[in-house]
């Protein structure tokens, strides 16, 4: 099995754990707490995702065949998101990034329960992951 599909599997397992979505907002939220720390010397313009209303910075780089993200946001639920993408995304293959659809974000109905901005910024960042992937292989 692919690793990205297998890593959106773990995680739709591990949010039907919870019954009611105040307390997969929760997660989320201590999710993002756990980021990495991010260098202030990376909060740069070039590293900012155009589309969300929270600012997020993501940095992207090639380690042998695969893809390591960085990343992190100036807003709580939306650093929880971030930890999801880079669960599923970091460490990966570029080429296995742009063949697995995000198949996530329905199972866990995330737009459902994301306000509209928050939805477009999700949008966003998955968008970048597949741009910096495309690049990868480019290179």
């Amino acid at each position: 099995m692919n690793e990205v599909l297998e890593a959106q599997q773990q995680l739709i397992e591990e949010f039907s754990y919870f019954d009611n979505w105040m307390d997969r907002y929760q997660y989320l939220i201590d999710l993002g707490r756990r980021l990495p720390e991010f260098p202030e010397s990376d909060m740069t313009d070039a590293n900012k995702i155009k589309g969300c209303q929270a600012q997020v910075w993501f940095v992207a780089s090639k380690e042998d065949d695969r893809l390591k993200f960085r990343a992190i946001s100036d807003a709580a639920i939306v650093s929880g998101l971030i930890a999801l993408l880079l669960r599923i995304y970091s460490g990966r293959r570029p080429q296995e990034i742009l063949d697995t659809p995000a198949d996530f974000v329905a199972a866990l109905e995330l737009e459902q329960h994301l306000s509209p901005t928050r939805s477009n910024g999700l949008s966003s960042m998955l968008q970048a992951i597949r741009t910096f992937a495309r690049n990868a292989l480019r290179s």
